[in-house]
């Protein structure tokens, strides 16, 4: 029996996607496990995004955080992936982030002097080992975490190369601050999102777009339904939400969470989903539980108005009374972040590919 028609089948849930930066305990250095994110129940997820990617100023010196992706302390990691990616849920990579230099590199220098020869032999020089990083590990797709000036030309080179390289499947995602998609002057990335989305939407999966750090607010629905209102289509936004006011400002508690959420998902059959910055310490569960966060998360885009349980919330409220402590953090950037902000399955994949133009 053939298919139903895509406007009789019945709608995909939203995307669950958990950010995966810090690999390693604070003491001891012992190895942070997604396979939590399977194992309990409860759980939809439908992609894990590993980061951090940093192209360095030595070509081949491409880095996982501060190490090379081939360096012992990852194996774990990399097997953990592995079997994520056979349960069906998709790995994508961070390239970027808060740490400068990546898109500088990839971006060619074209406000430079240098002729387009140089440019050219300076992206291929620089975009290579990442193809290489790619095949070799078998991702599903790449994050841009654009948060330095890069031109559009040179953002639209790589999503281009990105795209003839790996194929139609390839999952290519962005991840903006919110408030970028309503105001051009309120970005980090330099290029106009609007703009490229009208070049390259299709090719863009969806977008991880921050609501936090000043960047944008997810206490209410309003600055999502802006977004709506400006043309965007809800399955492109993903809700971007710090999993614990540890890792940044503009962290939302639970019980505004427990009536946007859920309004969103109800209201919007096609919205994007939520993505979390970041797994190790997310709350209710923190370092001891981290994947309760998911579980929570999967109930409230699932339509129940469910909130953690009374050990998940004193947690939250005693959490949410602490400064941030970046001692906490087990694979800390070691760069000038300046003022910019922290970057931060049962579900069915919707606009995971080259879809229709936006």
């Amino acid at each position: 029996m053939p298919p139903l028609p895509p406007e009789l089948q019945p709608p995909a849930l939203p995307r669950l996607i958990a950010y995966y930066q810090t690999h390693h305990a604070p003491s001891g250095g012992k190895p942070i496990s997604v396979l939590p994110l399977l194992q309990k129940p409860g759980i939809g997820l439908t992609h894990v995004i590993l980061a951090a990617i940093h192209i360095n100023e030595d070509p081949s010196g491409l880095t996982l955080n501060d190490h090379p992706p081939s360096h012992p302390r990852f194996a774990t990691l990399w097997a953990e992936l592995r079997i994520l990616q056979a349960s069906g849920v998709k790995v994508l990579g961070m390239l970027g982030g808060a740490a400068r230099g990546t898109y500088a590199r990839l971006d060619g220098g074209s406000d430079s002097d240098d002729g387009a020869d140089n440019r050219d032999n300076r992206f291929e020089a620089y975009y290579a080992p990442l193809a290489e990083l790619i095949r070799e590990r078998g991702l599903d797709g790449l994050d841009l975490d654009v948060e330095e000036p890069m031109s559009l030309g040179g953002i639209v080179r790589l999503i281009d190369r990105l795209r003839a390289d790996f194929g139609p499947d390839f999952l290519i995602t962005l991840a903006p601050v919110a408030s970028a998609l309503l105001d051009p002057m309120r970005n980090l990335s330099g290029f106009e999102y609007e703009a490229l989305e009208v070049l390259r939407g299709r090719d863009i999966a969806w977008y991880n777009a921050q609501f936090y750090c000043g960047w944008g607010d997810c206490s209410n629905p309003a600055m999502y339904e802006m977004l709506l209102a400006k043309g965007w289509p809800p399955e492109k936004i993903v809700v971007g939400l710090l999993t614990s006011p540890d890792n940044g400002p503009g962290w939302v508690p639970w019980n505004l969470l427990a009536t946007v959420l859920p309004l969103l998902a109800g209201r919007h059959p096609r919205f994007g989903g939520v993505m979390g910055w970041e797994y190790f310490n997310s709350l209710p569960g923190g370092e001891e539980r981290p994947w309760e966060w998911a579980q929570t998360m999967t109930a409230l885009l699932r339509g129940r108005r469910a909130v953690p349980g009374v050990e998940g919330l004193r947690a939250s409220m005693k959490s949410g009374n602490k400064k941030s402590d970046a001692s906490t953090e087990a694979d800390p950037d070691e760069d000038d972040k300046g003022d910019t902000p922290p970057v931060p399955a049962e579900f069915e994949y919707h606009s995971d590919g080259r879809g229709e133009d936006a």
